[in-house]
């Protein structure tokens, strides 16, 4: 495993994956309604109430009988007012021909009402109404079950539930859901030049900022992350990291750093001891150091040690598997725009290149191509291009497809 020769394509790379992930049904769980935002539902929900389950006024004003104001246009009628509904808190009384009564936006409409006038369109003096134009029967009368009826599909399966969805379900008595189980991901980064994320670098030592990317990423993307910390560069250490990473029912290993094939690059060694590592260089660049492998049910991603190298791997496979076992779509959550190249970019044929574009206006300007430590280089750029394995040249002027960072 210490010399990488031909490198995977891309297209193998992901072929790979995806007959994995199709080996593999997402875990599902039950939870509670008030924590389902952005969760996929694991099974449709249907509906076992009609919303509203009454009559209701969707306006301020009187609930009266049509047929009492049907000549109000050509004769102002006076109605008595008969007593109050409010919302929550029904009317008891009985309304008798010549009567409205006062209602509030919510409130269930009197039996005997089928039409509420709104409060701006009467004149009100003392206990009496005065309308001076006739209404439809039904106006502003909500009729049960007009927002949702019983046996109605309310949310489908595989649906990200937003925040609207969450409000929908709780409204109609749901208090529990089945949804898909975010995928368990467990990040072991290597390196003895690393300190702790948030330290300030000193000497030849570097904080680290893989960490918390894939950490962010893992959780965009769906999943949550229960293991992770720094792992020194030795063979003992990163071997007890991963077994404690697949001790914890990892479904995803992310591993960041030692992936090339120098002599302390340990990492796609003690894989192929504690699993398989069938791809290990990638013709991809930044990041062909990169591998995918599986130790029992568990997928297992090599990501390069430099930032972009390892945000770009993640972003094209290991996301790849975290979004799909999460039930969303496996495509990148980016938006595309296409703009024209200022500059031509090249490539080499058989490989794919990221990158990074700064927009201005309808103009797609390459910050960098190389240069996978140089993590600012991803945050000065709206997004990125991929040059495709097959193409050598995107000449200046071509018009190209920019995925953005931001959403």
């Amino acid at each position: 495993m210490k010399h990488q020769h031909s490198k995977t394509s891309v297209s193998d790379a992901l072929s790979f994956l995806d007959s994995q992930l199709a080996a593999r049904k997402p875990d599902t769980e039950e939870i509670s309604v008030l924590a389902a935002n952005d969760r996929v539902l694991a099974e449709s929900v249907f509906s076992e109430v009609n919303i509203p389950s009454f009559r209701r006024s969707m306006m301020d004003g009187f609930a009266v009988c049509s047929a009492d104001v049907a000549e109000s246009q050509s004769a102002a009628v006076i109605l008595a007012i008969a007593g109050e509904s409010f919302p929550g808190r029904e009317w008891q009384g009985t309304l008798r021909s010549g009567q409205a009564v006062r209602i509030m936006t919510g409130a269930p409409v009197p039996e005997q009402a089928d039409a509420v006038i709104p409060i701006e369109l009467v004149t009100v003096q003392g206990c009496s109404v005065t309308v001076s134009q006739p209404i439809p029967p039904g106006k502003n009368v909500a009729r049960p079950g007009e927002d949702i009826d019983e046996g109605d599909i309310v949310a489908v399966a595989g649906r990200r539930l937003r925040p609207q969805d969450v409000g929908l379900l709780a409204s109609i008595g749901c208090s529990r859901l089945n949804v898909v189980s975010r995928p368990r991901v467990g990040l072991v980064i290597t390196g003895n030049e690393l300190l702790p994320a948030g330290t300030r670098p000193t000497g030849h030592r570097i904080a680290d900022s893989n960490g918390p990317m894939l950490a962010a990423l893992v959780e965009r993307d769906g999943g949550t992350v229960i293991r992770d910390g720094l792992t020194p560069d030795t063979p003992a250490a990163i071997r007890d990291a991963l077994s404690d990473a697949l001790q914890g029912r990892a479904d995803i290993l992310l591993v960041s750093g030692g992936s090339s094939a120098g002599d302390e690059d340990y990492a796609p060694d003690i894989i192929q001891e504690l699993g398989e590592l069938p791809i290990h260089g990638i013709a991809i660049r930044p990041g062909a150091p990169a591998g995918l492998g599986r130790a029992g049910r568990c997928l297992v991603f090599l990501l390069p040690g430099n930032p972009v190298a390892c945000l770009f791997a993640y972003d094209l496979f290991a996301g790849r598997a975290v979004r799909t076992l999460a039930g969303r779509q496996s495509q990148w959550p980016y938006r595309t725009v296409s703009a024209v190249l200022e500059s031509t970019l090249r490539s080499a044929r058989g490989r794919t290149d990221y990158a990074r574009i700064r927009l201005a206006e309808s103009q797609a300007i390459p910050i960098a191509v190389s240069g996978s430590s140089v993590l600012s280089s991803t945050t000065k750029a709206d997004g990125f291009l991929l040059i495709p394995a097959d193409v050598e040249e995107l000449p200046a002027g071509a018009v190209v497809q920019v995925w953005l960072y931001g959403n």
